[in-house]
């Protein structure tokens, strides 16, 4: 019961907005996310395109570790990392499950476990890497590389009204339990209360998404009273933005770094 109750605790909706609020704001202390962006992006662009076109288990592997270091380094929080690895074990499952269904054999496991260990790499590299980056910082970086300044801030916006989001959606679920009434019997393995929360859990969606749309009304509408469109369109306003963007020598020793691992492992196991 004490091990249940701790997990309950760690699974709660206000657990989980704190979770990703820390995932958003509250690692700019560590080393990666004093880098640049730009270098981040160049390690993503590696770490999370190179494993497709690479199929050698050494090499893989190698990729791993050093992107699951850089993932502690990063110091990633654990219910994202337990996330990971459920989806991982659960796709690699269901992928064995129905190969052997249609007529396969166990020799598909090698492969099977080639793919996961790929996934294993770019999934890392890009919790990795995002989390390593607020979402001012992320915009930044991706108007500095050239990507149009909507788009930028669609992807901060997106970052900051999540947790408003999960609180939102939580507010309306407990509102559906408030009005509504749960079964009298549960049923076999609680199927009937089970039944009920997942309808619940659905209707919570309609409100969410009224309120979500008059929301973003107001804030284009603040946008643009602010002129948010003349900053968007207007190189001097970008420069002026990105000024304080620069490579220093912490970033060009990162770059070197990895960029050496990677070719020490190509060179050794090729």
């Amino acid at each position: 019961m004490e091990y249940a109750r701790k997990l309950s605790e760690k699974l709660s909706v206000e657990q989980v907005k704190i979770e990703l609020l820390n995932t958003a704001y509250g690692n700019g202390h560590t080393f990666l996310a004093k880098l640049d962006p730009r270098t981040l992006f160049i390690l993503y662009l590696l770490f999370g395109v190179m494993p497709w076109f690479v199929h050698n288990e050494k090499i893989l592997f190698g990729m791993f570790v050093f992107i699951a270091a850089m993932t502690l380094l990063a110091k990633v929080s654990p219910l994202i990392l337990v996330i990971l690895c459920l989806g991982l074990l659960g796709q690699g499952g269901y992928y064995l499950i129905a190969s052997l269904f249609f007529g396969g054999d166990l020799s598909i496991i090698l492969p099977l476990l080639e793919l996961t260990l790929k996934l294993a790499v770019i999934s890392l590299a890009s919790i990795t890497v995002f989390c390593s980056m607020d979402p001012e910082k992320l915009s930044n970086g991706l108007l500095k590389i050239g990507v149009p300044g909507q788009v930028t801030f669609s992807i901060a916006y997106g970052y900051r009204m999540l947790p408003s989001l999960l609180e939102e959606y939580h507010h309306v679920f407990l509102s559906f339990r408030l009005r509504g009434k749960a079964p009298e019997k549960h049923g076999f393995l609680y199927w009937q209360a089970i039944a009920y929360f997942c309808k619940i859990a659905v209707l919570s969606f309609y409100p969410l998404l009224l309120s979500m749309s008059k929301r973003a009304r107001t804030t284009v509408e603040a946008l643009e009273t602010k002129g948010s469109l003349y900053g968007f369109n207007h190189p001097e306003v970008k420069k002026l933005k990105l000024a304080h963007m620069a490579f220093g020598k912490r970033d060009y020793l990162f770059i070197l770094f990895f960029l050496s691992y990677l070719a020490s492992l190509f060179l050794l196991f090729t």
